[in-house]
């Protein structure tokens, strides 16, 4: 499992940048959004953890075509799926997933109180949000590996990922915005959201992988 996790870590760096181009997008959103807002700087903070969330989720959501295509391209992947132990291939997944995480999305959170700055974001407001997206993102990861392993035999299923996957992550990115505006609103809960937050990417952890395994069974029969 490490050698996979460090296989696939090269992979996602040498394969042309996924994490350059979530760091570009994501960059291209905050730098629109106050051009779209105008010069009222209070709205932009007031907007900014919503519009931080929704940059990274369209970011996360760009790269997850990727997550098994190598795989099936080299003719790895099916050798993951004929393993004899029964949860090898759940834990292929969780790793494959982990490591595409510190590679394309990791970034995202670095560069997300940068971001914030750009917002006119109060500095409590940013560490609640970075904080928020450390917890929540992977969930996102979790969720987007059934959609790519449904869409692993299609050339070009990248669309199709994020189609399938988005209606799935609302929940986490409600609770993410509702802890990021909560730790700077007094009549808002912080620690409420956070925990149901960090439930939904322990429950995606656990369910996400599962029926990715299945579904990468049934799309390569």
């Amino acid at each position: 499992m490490k050698a996979l996790f460090w296989r696939d870590l090269r992979i996602a760096i040498r394969a042309g940048g996924g994490a350059l181009t979530g760091i570009l997008f994501y960059l291209a959103v905050a730098a629109v959004v106050p051009f779209a807002v105008g010069p009222d700087l209070k709205l932009l903070a007031r907007i900014g953890p919503a519009m931080l969330w929704l940059g990274a989720l369209l970011a996360v959501l760009l790269g997850l075509d990727r997550l098994f295509q190598a795989d099936r391209e080299d003719g790895s992947l099916d050798v993951m799926i004929m393993a004899r132990e029964r949860h090898f291939l759940t834990l292929t997944v969780i790793v494959k997933c982990l490591a595409h995480w510190v590679a394309a999305v990791l970034p995202l959170v670095i560069a997300a109180p940068f971001l914030g700055l750009i917002m006119n974001m109060e500095p409590l407001a940013i560490a609640a949000t970075t904080l928020t997206l450390l917890i929540g993102t992977p969930a996102v990861i979790f969720i987007g590996a059934l959609g790519a392993a449904l869409a692993v035999s299609m050339p070009r299923g990248g669309l199709l990922v994020s189609v399938m996957i988005l209606p799935l992550t609302i929940p986490v990115l409600i609770f993410g915005v509702s802890a990021s505006y909560g730790a700077v609103t007094d009549n808002a809960a912080f620690l409420s959201p956070l925990l149901m937050l960090t439930a939904n990417t322990l429950i995606a952890a656990i369910i996400g992988p599962l029926a990715a395994g299945y579904a990468l069974k049934i799309s390569t029969d």
